[in-house]
């Protein structure tokens, strides 16, 4: 699997994670960390870099809805020690690549164009139709010397169109122009497909747990 990915660069993304989302800052709890979310259907979210007896503690103790466990391991390790409480969400994957990656020149296609906005630590990039209608978005936000790309995604009536590549394209960009060219991401399966074919690298699994309550009905939350 390559590299393990490290507590720094751990506390890095969430850090970029929580940015990017206007959230607290998350805070160190014990071998992992918290990120008091707020949401109604995500209060709080605790990430581990390892599985460790830490995360197996804490996931017997918690017994409140809508809290998510997040560790990086394999699938076989986190299903051996979760109780049922547990649902254990879609895989996702921690990716790394340096810069440049291996996008092709390509045009924008006829009919789209790119703005892109400052807000405050994050860079959002979109690409609209001429009408105005959102095609495709994705965030950057830099921490340190490490460019972290969220919330990266294209509306499925304009899939299949390259547009999610080019909005990488000017995002790796943005990141080059400050002099940064460490990059690093949380993929679903789908995205790792593409972000392989642009040079990224998996370093490792990552699960998302969220408390089960019969009282509950869940969609699954994104990295």
């Amino acid at each position: 699997m390559g590299i393990i990915v490290s507590s720094d660069i751990l506390e890095k993304w969430l850090n970029a994670w929580s940015l990017s989302r206007k959230l607290p800052l998350p805070t160190k709890f014990k071998s992992g960390y918290k990120v008091e979310v707020g949401y109604e259907k995500q209060k709080a979210r605790y990430v581990f870099a390892e599985l460790n007896g830490d995360f197996i503690q804490l996931s017997e103790t918690i017994s409140e809805p809508w809290i998510f466990l997040k560790v990086c391991t394999a699938y076989e390790e986190v299903i051996k020690i979760i109780s049922e409480k547990w649902v254990i969400q879609p895989q996702g994957y921690m990716m790394s690549c340096i810069s440049p990656m291996h996008i092709p020149n390509k045009s924008m296609p006829d009919g789209y164009k790119i703005e892109l906005e400052n807000d405050n630590s994050t860079t959002v990039v979109r690409i609209l139709t001429e009408e105005g209608e959102l095609a495709s978005i994705g965030h950057l936000v830099i921490v340190g010397e490490l460019a972290v790309y969220d919330r990266i995604s294209t509306e499925e009536n304009h899939k299949r169109k390259g547009l999610a590549t080019l909005l990488i394209k000017e995002l790796e960009k943005i990141a080059v122009s400050k002099n940064v060219r460490n990059n690093f991401l949380v993929a679903t399966e789908e995205g790792r497909l593409l972000y392989q074919t642009l040079g990224w690298e998996v370093c490792s699994f990552i699960h998302q747990l969220s408390y089960h309550h019969k009282c509950m009905k869940y969609k699954a939350v994104k990295f």
